[in-house]
C-alpha cells in the first residue's frame, strides 16, 4: 500500500512513471518519477483546512507563510480555508503574512536560521497565528522560528507543513499539521525548487505533483527555501 490514512508514503513506493503526465522538455533527464499526483494533493490540502477550522473553532486566523516553497500550498489551503468559512454561519477573518527561512544550501540544512521580510513579529501578540510551511525535515528551523515568535504571546500557534521528512537527523518535532509524510527523499514540484530550478513545474501542477530530481549537473549552488 503506497498511503496509509494519516497521508504517510511508504519507503518503497515505486512512484508514477512520468510517462503518465506531461512536464517540460528542459527538464527530461533530471526526474526520476512523480511521488505524489496534483489530485491527491489538492484532496489532502482540502481535509487540512476542516481539521484547522474545526481546531481553531472559526476564529480568526493570522497566517504566517514560510516563502518561498510554500506559497503554493498556503493559497490553496487560504482558499480552502475561506471556502469553509464562506459556508458556515460566522465569517473569519484571515491575515497572510509572508516571511523567509534562510535554513538550506543545496540538498544540506544549514545551522543556523535566519527569519527575513515580514511585519514586526510584534503584531502577532494575542493572535491565533497560523505557519504553514512546505517541508518539514530536522525540525530545528520550525523550532527555532516558534521560539522567536513564542516571545511576542500570540493567543495560540500551529503549524501546518505539506511534508514531513522521515530523517534520522529529526529532534522529534511534529507539525500540528501534516499533508504527507514521505522518505527522506529531496523533491520538487508544487512550488518546491532546487536552486531555483524547477519550480515552473507548478505550471503543470495539474498533471504534476512532486518529482525527485536525479540529475543536478547544470544547477547553482545555493538557495533559499
Amino acid at each position: 500500500m503506497a498511503f496509509s490514512l494519516l497521508g504517510e508514503i511508504m519507503d518503497d513506493w515505486p512512484g508514477y512513471d512520468l510517462n503518465l503526465f506531461t512536464y517540460p522538455q528542459h527538464y527530461y533527464g533530471d526526474l526520476d518519477y512523480v511521488l505524489i499526483p496534483h489530485g491527491i494533493v489538492v484532496d489532502r490540502i482540502e481535509r487540512l483546512a476542516k481539521d484547522i477550522m474545526k481546531d481553531i473553532g472559526y476564529c480568526d486566523i493570522m497566517v504566517l507563510c514560510v516563502l518561498k516553497g510554500g506559497y503554493k500550498f498556503c493559497a490553496d489551503l487560504v482558499e480552502h480555508l475561506k471556502n469553509i468559512s464562506r459556508n458556515s454561519d460566522r465569517f473569519v477573518s484571515m491575515k497572510v503574512d509572508f516571511i523567509r527561512l534562510k535554513s538550506y544550501r543545496n540538498d544540506q540544512s544549514m545551522g543556523e536560521m535566519q527569519i527575513i521580510g515580514g511585519d514586526d513579529l510584534s503584531t502577532l501578540a494575542g493572535k491565533n497565528v497560523l505557519i504553514v510551511e512546505d517541508v518539514v525535515g530536522t525540525g530545528r528551523t520550525m523550532k527555532a522560528l516558534l521560539g522567536s515568535i513564542e516571545k511576542y504571546k500570540p493567543n495560540r500557534i500551529k503549524v501546518a507543513s505539506l511534508l514531513v521528512k522521515r530523517t534520522p537527523r529529526s529532534d522529534g518535532f511534529r507539525p500540528d499539521y501534516a499533508g504527507f509524510e514521505i522518505p527522506d527523499l529531496f523533491v520538487v514540484g508544487y512550488a518546491l525548487d532546487y536552486n531555483e530550478y524547477f519550480r515552473d513545474l507548478n505550471e503543470y501542477s495539474g498533471h504534476l505533483a512532486f518529482v525527485i530530481p536525479v540529475n543536478f549537473h547544470h544547477c547553482p549552488a545555493s538557495t533559499y527555501v
